[in-house]
């Protein structure tokens, strides 16, 4: 068995995970907090998709190379265009953790699972 859950670790790593769904995340920044949702297409490493929170609605574009993923997007925040940086890591197919930074205007951290 210990073999077995090596082996499907080592191989979601080599070959990459597909994060295709929709995501809910839990994000806290030094600004504030929120609960968006993510709605994500994979194709080969590059992703699309659409954000909807509480900086709006927004096209995002984003990579995943093996676990780690980077989701980008802009928004307006407090009267400010910004790129809003999601990077974060898969820990499990449903789930992942990471960093976000709103322009020059807050950092933080997330959360999100897939629906």
């Amino acid at each position: 068995m210990r073999l077995f859950i090596a082996f499907a670790v080592l191989a979601a790593c080599l070959f990459g995970a597909d994060i295709t769904g929709t995501w809910n995340a839990d994000v806290k920044t030094d600004a504030g907090s929120g609960n968006p949702t993510f709605v994500l297409k994979q194709s080969g490493d590059e992703v699309t998709g659409h954000y909807s929170g509480a900086l709006g609605e927004a096209e995002v574009k984003g990579t995943v190379k093996g676990d780690k993923v980077e989701l980008r997007f802009k928004a307006s925040a407090g009267g400010d265009d910004v790129e809003v940086v999601y990077s974060g890591t898969l820990e499990a197919d449903k789930r992942m953790k990471g960093s976000v930074q709103l322009g020059s205007l807050a950092s933080g951290t997330f959360t999100a699972e897939r629906k």
